[in-house]
């Protein structure tokens, strides 16, 4: 079923479309409603429909400004415009928004029903169109030649002279130099993710899955490109996207990069209906460094244990790189520090036992096995340094574990200590990640509670006072509030309204300013929605409650 969202000023319109027409039979479903274009902004951020009907003339933001602004914010949503005979001219407008269709008022459930299968077709052929096999296999044999893909894989894998990448990027016709670069990674979901075993699984099986990386790949080549942001391939099993600061602005670029891949991501969710996670790595100076943001992309695809998969991750959200960072070339190293970042007690006991196995498998030379060792606890240490941990702190001034691993008598104790540090490791870096969670909602908390009469507060300006992304902000923010920052920001301002309206003789639009509403009626509207009255009755059962104690209390 696709998602409709419903937008007109007049109940019994809405009511009557949501009632009179067979959503179902027509392959919908009403997802929401609302009465003016200003309440369908918000819904639509929330509900990402894939149909948005709208009237044309409506309070606070009409038609043509919602459609405008869904052009921007919801792309792959179909606009269907209502309107009456007297606003035909005023409705060619929507010509140039890119409208998909209109409507003339009044209609019948009968044409409206013909308006809807015409959309549904729309959205049918376009899903067709990107899905259709022969058309991917001939896009990728005439668009990726393998000289230039091994190319590129080969920045991610390894340092290779500059000499050489300039001599390579000029044959092949690559745009590659810049004030600076960064590696994203789209990576498909394990099979035991978001509880379907069968996605992934079923594509590695059936021989599919290179057929799904080319129409990812597909997608997201076309919008990469489109922002001039760099280059798009696949490698391995994902898709690699290097983006390129080409003009040395690095704010300009920081912001098309991160609005590009959210873009990336809902298309290949929306499109190909296949659970995506994106990770981006450190930004770097050098083409040669490459290498090491392409460590820290995949880095950050780990944390969506942590934060939930379906988003874009930032390394730099997750992880201070400030400090430089230890990179292990070693499966069983990685592994280890990846437990410990984001892995359970189960998981780091595996790692932890991956280590050992290895030693008492085999006959290694007794110096070979304290470098391994100490490798191996080396990897903690620095582990926990890059997470701010004082070991000191946690075990005493003096503390040596390099010298602690050696006091045993056999590889059995040895492995039972060397579990039990990590395990305490863990254990702290988890919990300065929820400290660090609980520090950055307090201080929007903070800035909101003393900025919410601002009217242009929103959560792109709070996201550049907290230097931190909008998508990582908004999973930290939702998941310790309980609600999502327009949510809160709205109850803070309704809060202070009820206040004012108890406390004080300011007119209503006097408030609706004090609070942040640079529109008084959207003001009012919005308070009526939330509080369920009007701001002049709250006032009047306000007064009279109050005058109702005075009355006892004398």
């Amino acid at each position: 079923m696709y998602k409709v969202l419903l937008v007109d000023d007049e109940a019994d319109v809405r009511d009557g479309l949501v009632h009179e027409i067979d959503w179902e039979a027509c392959g919908f479903a009403v997802a929401g409603t609302a009465e003016n274009g200003k309440e369908a902004m918000e819904l639509a951020e929330r509900l990402e429909p894939d149909v948005v009907i709208t009237d044309i003339s409506m309070p606070f933001t009409d038609g043509l400004q919602l459609s405008e602004w869904l052009r921007v914010h919801c792309p792959l949503a179909k606009i269907v415009i209502l309107t009456g005979y007297d606003e035909f001219d005023y409705a060619r407008q929507a010509i140039r928004l890119s409208v998909d269709e209109y409507l003339l008022k009044p209609f019948s459930s009968d044409s409206f029903t013909e308006l809807l299968l015409k959309i549904k077709g729309k959205i049918e052929a376009e899903v067709a169109e990107r899905e259709d096999v022969r058309q991917l296999k001939e896009h990728y044999r005439t668009s990726l030649p393998l000289l230039r893909e091994t190319f590129l894989a080969s920045l991610l894998t390894r340092k290779l002279p500059r000499s050489k990448i300039e001599e390579k990027a000029k044959n092949y016709g690559l745009r590659l130099f810049g004030a600076r670069y960064a590696v994203a990674v789209i990576a498909l979901h394990p099979p035991d993710e978001d509880g379907d075993a069968g996605a992934e699984h079923s594509l590695r099986n059936s021989g599919d899955l290179d057929l799904m990386l080319h129409a990812m790949l597909n997608i997201a080549k076309e919008l990469w490109e489109q922002q001039n942001l760099g280059s798009a391939f696949i490698h391995q099993d994902g898709i690699a996207l290097l983006a390129v600061d080409e003009h040395g602005r690095e704010e300009a670029w920081l912001r098309g990069m991160q609005e590009t891949l959210e873009t990336i991501l809902k298309s290949i969710v929306h499109y190909l209906k296949l659970p995506v996670t994106i990770g981006v790595g450190s930004i770097v100076g050098d083409l040669a460094d490459v290498k090491d943001s392409f460590g820290d992309a995949l880095a950050a695809l780990d944390y969506r244990l942590v934060l939930g998969s379906g988003k874009v991750i930032f390394i730099h959200d997750v992880e201070d790189r400030s400090l430089g960072k230890l990179r292990f070339d070693e499966l069983k190293e990685q592994a280890l520090v990846r437990s410990l970042k984001v892995g359970t007690a189960e998981e780091l006991g595996e790692a932890v036992d991956a280590v050992f196995c290895e030693l008492r498998q085999s006959s290694y030379a007794y110096s070979d096995m304290q470098v391994y060792l100490l490798e191996a606890v080396t990897a903690v240490m620095r582990t926990a340094k890059d997470a701010d941990i004082n070991l000191d702190e946690l075990y005493g001034t003096g503390f040596q574990p390099h010298a602690e691993i050696f006091k045993f008598s056999g590889l059995q104790e040895a492995q039972r200590w060397f579990l039990e540090f990590c395990l305490r490791v863990m254990k702290h870096i988890s919990s300065k990640r929820q400290h660090a969670y609980k520090d950055i909602v307090e201080k929007a908390i903070r800035y909101t509670k003393e900025h919410y009469g601002d009217p242009d507060i929103s959560i792109q300006k709070l996201c550049a006072r907290l230097h931190i992304s909008t998508g990582y902000f908004s999973g930290v923010f939702k998941k310790e509030v309980k609600m999502t920052f327009v949510q809160y920001l709205l109850h803070i301002r309704m809060e202070a309204a009820m206040e004012l309206l108890r406390t004080t003789e300011l007119k209503a639009f006097e408030i609706a300013e004090r609070v942040g509403f640079a529109d008084p009626n959207y003001f009012s509207f919005s308070f009526k929605k939330q509080v369920g009255v009007s701001p002049k009755e709250y006032r009047s059962r306000s007064l009279a409650a109050s005058d109702g104690e005075g009355a006892r209390d004398s």
